[in-house]
């Protein structure tokens, strides 16, 4: 099934209505037709100018490309999405003059990459959404995935981050055509 997914950020202004000076949103709701959750965004909030090490969320509507999941871990998550288990070698790389940037990688690799196979249980599950990937434009943002949060919740480097059972009901609602929106900041 074909989900749409909206991503808001928090609203951080403050009580007489002006934005908070130098906070960037990093908490938002994500919703979808069969619900919604909270969610933990990048620590440079939401911009519709990402660049790589912003750690900014991008705005735009991104589809959901395919599930990683590590299988050691948990069970095949539900979901109508094409899904692949995470193997120990397996990497991302995030260095915008190689020529694999924010293309999947096998490690040991020379180039800086993300490393997919964490201790963290953040990659635990890992949805591939289709930011700068078609094409791929060097230094425009790699590695913005939908993942699991921290336990403290702490923000993400540009990713979305879901709590592991909202992010199981969402991907069993989910399959082909499914895209996750991240809405732009409100204007002040």
């Amino acid at each position: 099934m074909s989900v749409e997914i909206i991503v808001t950020a928090d609203d951080l202004t403050t009580d007489d209505g002006t934005a908070a000076d130098g906070i960037a949103a990093v908490t938002g709701r994500l919703r979808w037709p069969g619900g919604e959750a909270p969610c933990v965004l990048g620590r440079g909030g939401v911009r519709a100018d990402k660049r790589e090490g912003d750690g900014a969320t991008p705005v735009g509507r991104f589809p959901l490309r395919r599930v990683l999941w590590r299988a050691d871990r948990l069970p095949v998550p539900e979901t109508g999405l094409p899904v692949q288990a995470i193997a120990e070698d397996d990497g991302w790389c995030d260095e915008p003059r190689d020529p694999a940037y924010n293309r999947p990688v096998t490690r040991p690799y020379p180039a800086s990459h993300e490393e997919m196979w964490r201790d963290d249980h953040v990659y635990d599950i890992v949805v591939v959404m289709g930011h700068n990937d078609n094409p791929v434009v060097p230094g425009l943002g790699s590695a913005v995935f939908l993942h699991l949060v921290r336990p403290d919740r702490a923000p993400t480097a540009g990713c979305v981050a879901l709590a592991l059972g909202d992010m199981l009901r969402l991907l069993n609602d989910c399959g082909p055509g499914s895209a996750l929106s991240v809405a732009g900041p409100a204007a002040g």
